[in-house]
């Protein structure tokens, strides 16, 4: 009998061996290590989650929201350092987007008339 957990452990250690993953470790590190790139990417990634809370409560952002939206945004694209992460960031979320999408297929199938 086939143990999904097993394969889903198996899939999460050999994840962890791809270059796309530590692509996206080694540029975080990066990050962190540089004060500069480290307090823009925090404020950058604060605005985020505010904007996101706000959302989700089903508030739309303010002016000044998207100002200071903008504003952090503009020091990110400035800042090489953390443009590297986003990049890095954006090809693993592409990698992960291709698995889940061969994973949701058996349910796809079921909602098309396949099997």
């Amino acid at each position: 009998m086939i143990n999904i957990y097993d394969t889903a452990n198996q899939l999460e250690r050999e994840i962890r061996q791809l270059p796309e993953y530590s692509a996206v470790q080694e540029a975080f590190t990066n990050v962190q290590n540089n004060e500069e790139a480290k307090g823009i990417y925090s404020a950058y990634t604060a605005v985020q989650n505010e904007m996101h809370q706000k959302m989700m409560s089903g508030a739309m952002p303010t002016p000044e929201d998207q100002a200071k939206l903008q504003e952090v945004g503009q020091k990110v694209e400035a800042n090489e350092i953390i443009r590297e992460l986003l990049t890095a960031e954006q090809k693993f979320s592409g990698l992960v987007q291709e698995i889940n999408t061969i994973i949701m297929k058996p349910i796809q199938e079921i909602y098309e008339g396949r099997k």
